[in-house]
């Protein structure tokens, strides 16, 4: 919340000079959806100084109907313009701008199954170390054609094109709308350092430079809303759903991860194998301990597990290495190791909610160095072609293979428990173990045409 009278009376100034009529309070339920209510600029000061109620009986996870008064304490710092224009019915064209809101109790106090929060909390703790993580993120989504085919599903599911792995017009006919996706994103003051279609049909990816964790969970919130409405623009629809197609790669958001200190890389040391210090080992040794808990945030849906199986460039094995891309964490090579040393955690997918992900991983990582936890040997064969025998003889096991088996991992996981605290662990296992049950009873059109007219 913001408290300096200047600093308010100055951004709504900013904003009336910049024709902005409204603003976006923005939030995430637990399981990462965006939330907003609108506000008129005439009401931003309140907002900033008081904040705005809302009933949290109605977001999922946050709140019991006889508790449910709760506010939005926007973050003035996280002010960012739309670089489109809306009209009105007569055609007057206005601005909208979006902030991100911290969600707090009546009594002022933080409310603890507030994603953001979390994170925050999990930041501080860091802190208190002289700790600081930077992550990056690679987020891909499929494009399909907006083309009235629908149904219930809420989009087509037809591709836009046949392109492949940094292809380019005419094959990459998505193009001009992810061009549009950069140019707006960078107007918004975000750091977007490669754009490129992907390896599936109708993938992309668009690729944040890393940033404080916080931070660029923010932008990735903000990005996904964003990379929906160009696409409409362009008659498109826009997903980030896992794996939409069974036959395809699926889309991950292969996530970075560096720790500094005093403004110092502290995975950096020449002296080691593969360039990385003892931190950098017990960090990558905590991730691998919990990373079972951590895959129920960084893969919350039942689709998310149809993207890790073997053969589609995803990670199945917890194992780690330096160029190999079919380990689960990866140490990418860099021309300034001194400032860029960093592990790249494969196994994410765009469905995350990146406030819960990210402190998942910093609160592991923070494990590992408290207990100096050892990773065991890294692995520089292709893992997708190594024997079973082999991956056992090494002691490389696997990730989970269901959503329920990822629930199960973060029931028992008490560091990553602590992380997401008890509200979110109970209320975010509630509405997940129901989402599982709810997929067991549904059949398939693959169920319909693989047995029933031949039983």
């Amino acid at each position: 919340m913001a408290e300096d009278k200047t600093e308010i009376e100055d951004a709504v100034f900013s904003l009336e000079e910049r024709d902005v009529k409204f603003i976006r309070l923005q939030f995430t339920d637990i399981l990462g959806i965006p939330k907003d209510v609108e506000i008129t600029l005439d009401e931003l000061k309140k907002a900033l100084e008081e904040g705005i109620a809302f009933d949290g009986s109605s977001i999922e996870g946050f709140a019991r109907i006889f508790e449910s008064d709760m506010y939005l304490h926007p973050d003035l710092d996280t002010l960012r313009i739309y670089p489109w224009k809306s009209k009105t019915s007569e055609g007057e064209k206005y601005s909208n701008a979006r902030l991100i809101c911290d969600v707090h109790k009546p009594n002022g106090e933080p409310f603890e199954g507030d994603p953001r929060y979390r994170l925050k909390k999990a930041q501080r703790e860091a802190a208190e170390k002289g700790l600081k993580m930077f992550t990056g993120a690679e987020p891909e989504f499929f494009m399909v054609k907006s083309d009235g085919e629908a149904g219930d599903r809420g989009s087509s599911t037809s591709l836009h094109d046949k392109g492949g792995y940094f292809d380019l017009m005419p094959v990459d006919k998505g193009e001009e709308a992810r061009k549009d996706m950069v140019i707006s994103l960078e107007k918004m003051g975000f750091k977007v350092e490669a754009a490129h279609h992907e390896v599936a049909s109708s993938q992309h990816e668009i690729d944040f430079r890393y940033d404080e964790a916080l931070e660029l969970a923010d932008q990735l919130i903000t990005f996904k809303s964003t990379t929906k409405t160009i696409a409409l623009k362009h008659g498109l629809t826009a997903t980030f759903m896992p794996k939409p197609y069974g036959e395809i790669n699926g889309s991950g958001m292969h996530t970075h991860i560096s720790l500094t200190e005093d403004g110092e890389n502290c995975f950096y040391n020449p002296g080691n194998p593969y360039d990385l210090s003892e931190g950098a080992l017990n960090f990558i040794g905590g991730l691998i301990k919990h990373i079972g808990a951590i895959t129920a945030l960084t893969n919350p849906t039942i689709n998310s597990y149809k993207r890790l199986v073997p053969g589609y460039e995803a990670p199945v094995n917890i194992s780690w290495g330096r160029q190999n891309r079919s380990v689960l964490i990866r140490i990418p090579h860099t021309s300034t190791p001194e400032t860029s040393t960093r592990l790249e955690l494969r196994s994410p997918d765009p469905t995350a909610n990146p406030y819960l992900s990210f402190a998942a991983i910093l609160m592991a990582g923070l494990h590992g160095l408290e207990e100096e936890i050892e990773p065991p040997e890294p692995v520089e064969e292709d893992l997708y072609e190594m024997e079973a025998g082999l991956k056992e003889e090494k002691g490389i096991g696997s990730l989970p293979s269901s959503l329920s088996e990822a629930l199960d991992a973060l029931e028992e996981d008490e560091v990553i428990s602590e992380a997401i605290g008890s509200h979110v662990k109970e209320n975010f296992l509630r509405a997940k173990r129901a989402e599982a049950r709810e997929f067991q009873v549904n059949v398939t059109d693959w169920e319909l045409e693989k047995y029933m007219k031949y039983y």
